[in-house]
């Protein structure tokens, strides 16, 4: 046995299902195949790091939003924050399973041009029209509710603090994985290498094992994050996802904030939110944003010297005195092309499934993402949200879903 109590090698030469990647979109998938009754198929998982220490799954900020620019994306987050904190009841009412709740303290996003505040205005249309409670706050508005934040540069916020906020993302993650086992699914420690397709070139027959193992597959969800597109190419396809390196401090200030802080998204693009007991999560990049290789966990100091630190306290007075508690660096799996998901079948090889290119919103899509996935996998087709917009061949054809609000 190997880490985690997860087999080296599977039991069988042959699955239906054979899914790459175990983090949070492969366990979703996984869970929600063992939860449709009409799904009555093997499945196998295969993770390459069982204690999912560099998984992207790991390093997130675990949040969740209802405040994007496409009506697909809030309604994919309203079903989440929905499953979340009915977390018991979709899992059977298992006394195992925790009973969550979302802290909504919010989203807050900043404008500080009228061009900026066009594009809040036109978000908050679509939000609202799906449902959402998004507002609209002037300056004044925002210093009222919020009197910590200097605000001379902003023209206009947008925020929501119904649904919006952080969530135990790894509460959901450990019950989804731990629950699909229980019901059968098979989770193994390896690798996939390579990939065969059958003679017409349209199926994958099977997948290869680091170990030299050869599966034989019904279809292949690749579910490996920012390795998408390595695990693409075994099967002879392109798909423009890739590593890129995000930084995260949490900070204990030494006059905490008199009230909960939403998560702020500052013109610069630095983000900082609540964290509880007079400590604070932020996060950003630097402004050359490169693609990274898959190992490349290093922190950046000088960003947060010369940009993190500065832009906060200039935002928040009150953070000018403030202590590093913890650091991390993580990697978005950086959908390129748009920014937006890329989930269902490849147009020719119709057994090859992707479920990638989630540019940070991965962890708080991946309730909707699991649920159609084993949608597409039982039935053929997408039975509760319509995901046709984010498959595959938009990329063929050049056609873009320009998400607006990526952080």
């Amino acid at each position: 046995m190997s880490q985690a109590g997860f087999a080296t090698r599977p039991t069988r030469s042959s699955y239906d299902v054979v899914i790459v990647g175990g983090a949070m979109m492969g366990s979703a998938t996984a869970w929600f195949l063992t939860d449709n009754p009409d799904f009555t198929g093997s499945v196998l998982v295969v993770e390459r790091d069982p204690s999912y220490e560099w998984c992207s799954t790991a390093h997130s900020n675990s949040c969740i939003r209802q405040q994007y620019s496409t009506e697909l994306n809030v309604r994919i987050s309203q079903f989440g924050a929905d499953y979340i904190q009915n977390l018991r009841r979709y899992m059977g009412d298992d006394d195992r399973v925790p009973d969550l709740r979302i802290r909504s303290f919010g989203y807050l996003y900043l404008a500080d041009t009228d061009g900026f505040a066009d594009t809040l205005r036109r978000n908050a249309g679509v939000q609202r029209a799906a449902g959402a409670a998004t507002e609209l706050l002037s300056p004044d508005e925002i210093a009222a509710r919020y009197p910590f934040y200097v605000l001379d540069d902003i023209v206009l916020g947008s925020i929501n603090t119904v649904d919006e906020g952080y969530w135990d993302g790894i509460a959901v993650f450990d019950a989804w994985r731990r629950q699909a086992r229980a019901r059968g699914v098979e989770y193994v420690s390896g690798e996939v290498v390579a990939m065969t397709r059958d003679a017409t070139g349209q199926r994958i027959d099977s997948v290869t094992l680091a170990t030299g193992e050869v599966i034989s597959c019904g279809h292949v969800v690749n579910a490996s994050g920012p390795r998408a597109a390595q695990t693409a190419r075994m099967a002879g396809i392109d798909v423009p996802v890739e590593p890129r390196k995000r930084f995260t401090w949490i900070f204990k200030a030494e006059q905490p904030l008199d009230r909960d802080l939403p998560l702020t998204i500052d013109p610069s693009g630095v983000h900082v939110r609540e964290n509880g007991g007079g400590t604070y999560l932020c996060g950003g990049h630097a402004d050359v944003d490169p693609a990274v290789p898959f190992d490349d966990f290093a922190m950046d100091h000088g960003l947060w010297q010369d940009h993190i630190w500065p832009t906060l306290a200039t935002r928040i007075p009150q953070f000018e005195a403030i202590k590093v508690q913890s650091e991390w660096a993580g990697h978005y799996a950086m959908n390129t092309f748009d920014q937006n998901a890329i989930i269902g079948p490849h147009p020719e090889i119709g057994n090859f499934l992707f479920l990638n290119g989630f540019s940070g919103h991965g962890l708080q899509q991946s309730p909707a993402m699991g649920r159609a996935m084993s949608e597409w996998l039982t039935y053929g087709q997408w039975r509760s949200l319509d995901m046709d917009a984010f498959r595959y061949d938009r990329i063929l054809s050049e056609q873009r879903i320009v998400e607006r609000a990526v952080i």
